[in-house]
């Protein structure tokens, strides 16, 4: 009898506590997301008990609210101002890292106009006095314009921003000249640059690396479902892996081996074509680390824009019981 109640001790703590557990994730179908879906095509959340469904959206805001108003469980989304108002406020957790701009990287093409480009228009340096488009104040693509004209040493009110409310109307902006510049993510950007309906000035990455997304969840997740958001990460920073080994073995830009594995299961689920997005990967730190140096200065920065309250408070916005670091940030 004794025997018999170890080997059933046995098998109940070799069982996931959150066997069967169903995890509803938000997020933004671009290459950045790629860990996920390697996640998911390859058993990795299965493995960890859980079974994960996916939720698209077409903006990085809504991937935000749908986690504060539970209809998914965590969201893996761009950060912004409406991200941390709502953190600093506890209403939201980071957890772990996702896509970083990087160097060798295409995450956001800094695109300019036909009619800019013939203008004169041909180096970062030339945007001040020129009209960059943007989805809305507050976003990433806000926050990468301003850490590119702090690096060029142009005073942002030099730079007229024409916020069109989303992605898509960046591109028809630039496509059809009414803005001089714009920010757009690989997935958008080159399209337009293989029509010829744009120029490239350069890759965000390229620029200035920042953490431009993470993963994040309410309190309530963080503190009731530790075993799912343990489960989570674990099966997401094995997919991470796999997606470093396939686009960047040494930590730049290359192929691997499993480079075309991998670009199938992600062109299964954003719709492109391998041959576009192999152009377009976004960087993943291999172990979901966060720039936490990065993140505190974006803070700091949308405080300074009046667009986050002078007084919020950061000290809960990270959830040190799952977030690692990035070493010396």
């Amino acid at each position: 009898m004794q025997r018999l109640i170890a080997v059933a001790l046995g098998l109940i703590i070799a069982t996931p506590a959150f066997a069967l557990d169903t995890i509803k994730i938000g997020l933004v179908a671009t290459t950045s997301s790629g860990p996920l879906y390697i996640a998911q095509d390859r058993g990795y959340f299965a493995a960890e008990g859980l079974t994960a469904e996916f939720f698209n959206f077409d903006a990085s805001q809504v991937v935000v609210t749908s986690v504060v108003a539970g209809d998914t469980d965590i969201g893996n989304t761009a950060l912004s101002a409406a991200f941390y108002n709502l953190a600093t406020k506890g209403s939201l957790r980071l957890i772990a890292g996702a896509a970083q701009e990087a160097p060798s990287f295409n995450g956001q093409g800094v695109l300019v106009s036909n009619k800019a480009w013939d203008e004169g228009l041909r180096s970062f340096k030339d945007l001040g006095g020129h009209s960059v488009a943007i989805p809305q104040t507050g976003g990433p693509v806000h926050y990468s314009v301003a850490l590119i004209a702090d690096k060029y040493h142009i005073d942002m009110k030099t730079i007229r921003l024409l916020p069109l409310q989303s992605l898509p109307n960046v591109a028809s902006a630039l496509a059809g000249g009414t803005a001089d510049a714009g920010v757009l993510i690989n997935t958008l950007s080159l399209p337009l640059l293989e029509k010829k309906q744009a120029h490239l000035l350069g890759w965000v990455g390229d620029e200035r690396a920042w953490q431009i997304a993470a993963m994040f969840v309410t309190p309530k997740t963080a503190d009731r479902r530790r075993p799912v958001v343990e489960g989570f990460l674990r099966a997401y920073k094995k997919a991470a892996r796999d997606y470093n080994d396939a686009f960047s073995p040494n930590g730049t830009r290359k192929d691997g081996p499993d480079a075309p594995a991998v670009l199938d299961i992600l062109a299964s689920h954003i719709g492109q074509p391998a041959t576009r997005l192999q152009t377009g990967i976004a960087y993943v730190d291999p172990e979901a680390r966060l720039d936490v140096k990065d993140v505190l200065h974006q803070i700091d920065w949308f405080k300074s824009q009046g667009m986050v309250p002078a007084d919020a408070k950061s000290d809960g916005v990270i959830d040190k019981r799952y977030v690692v670091a990035l070493p010396g940030r």
